[in-house]
């Protein structure tokens, strides 16, 4: 019986390898761990059609949001290892929750990597009647403490450590008003009752085409060459850089052949100038990665934020 169970798993072994070597032989589905329309879930909808046509399959995407990431990530990271599931991990799925989270169901180790898809800053936005640069909000800030507000989707949310991380470097405070997701976020910035907003790049840019609000820097490490006129903090005070990512992640255990016709296909998908353009227009900085070379990115991050987040003492909401 020993002898037999031996001899079996070279057997299902050489199955998986032969199976993963014909991969893909059905759709591919991209979970994003939001609901529809936030900026991961357009980078998914704008990656997928293009990996399609790289894998000779369909490539879908399924929404699972909820528990601020945790909902989507959990069910990413139990999910078969045959690279039929990926997931479409934000800086706050892969590597702020795993930082700051207690209990959390599912470990950085539960995933393989895939690729990189794109580095996103945050927009600073002010209302109108205020102040229509950053280094002017920092002055009005200090002098008035308390007085100017800023929204935020919660206290872990990556937007809101964002903005701390901002107040922290250049020595000024606003007021913490959380909502319950963008819209209501926007309707009071609309409204004049909200004073600021950091927002994902396409919001940001929505935003002051829609005249809510002037755009008046980037959280990033490069100026968005749809604003080249727009300032970064970084410009303020050197070295505060803070932007989140979007990367391709899947189940541990994913055989390699597959994890290399999938990270083949997303780079391919990447590069393309169609994609790199699109991107650019959502304020994301399209970008993809070898595997390995998304496995480092992800320690090096962790390994910058953790000792951020404890200084800031941010805990999940």
């Amino acid at each position: 019986m020993r002898r037999r169970s031996a001899l079996a798993l070279p057997a299902l072994l050489l199955a998986g390898r032969a199976q993963a070597q014909g991969f893909p032989q059905r759709p591919v589905t991209i979970v994003v761990p939001f609901p529809p329309g936030g900026s991961t879930d357009v980078a998914a909808r704008l990656l997928a059609e293009p990996m399609a046509a790289a894998l000779g399959e369909r490539v879908v995407v399924e929404n699972r949001g909820g528990g601020a990431t945790v909902v989507g990530t959990d069910y990413a990271a139990h999910a078969p290892a045959d690279g039929y599931t990926l997931l479409m991990a934000s800086g706050t799925a892969s590597t702020i929750n795993p930082i700051i989270a207690r209990n959390l169901p599912y470990k950085p180790s539960d995933f393989a990597p895939v690729s990189l898809v794109a580095k996103l800053p945050f927009a600073v936005n002010v209302r109108p009647g205020l102040p229509q640069t950053l280094a002017e909000i920092v002055a009005l800030a200090k002098a008035q403490p308390g007085r100017l507000t800023h929204g935020t989707n919660g206290p872990s949310s990556f937007n809101n450590i964002a903005w701390a991380l901002v107040q922290d470097a250049l020595g000024f405070r606003t007021q913490d008003v959380t909502y319950r997701g963008d819209s209501a976020q926007l309707n009071d910035f609309a409204g004049g009752r909200l004073d600021l907003i950091v927002v994902g790049g396409s919001t940001g840019l929505q935003a002051e085409r829609n005249r809510m609000g002037k755009l008046v820097a980037w959280t990033g490490d490069r100026r968005m060459p749809s604003t080249p006129d727009v300032p970064l903090v970084a410009e303020l005070s050197p070295g505060c850089v803070a932007q989140t990512w979007f990367c391709l992640l899947a189940p541990a255990r994913t055989p390699p052949e597959a994890i290399a016709k999938l990270n083949a296909a997303a780079q391919r998908a990447i590069a393309a100038q169609e994609f790199q353009d699109r991107m650019l227009a959502e304020g994301q900085f399209a970008e993809a990665s070898t595997p390995e070379g998304l496995g480092a990115f992800l320690r090096a991050e962790d390994a910058r934020w953790r000792p951020v987040l404890a200084r800031l003492n941010v805990q999940m909401d």
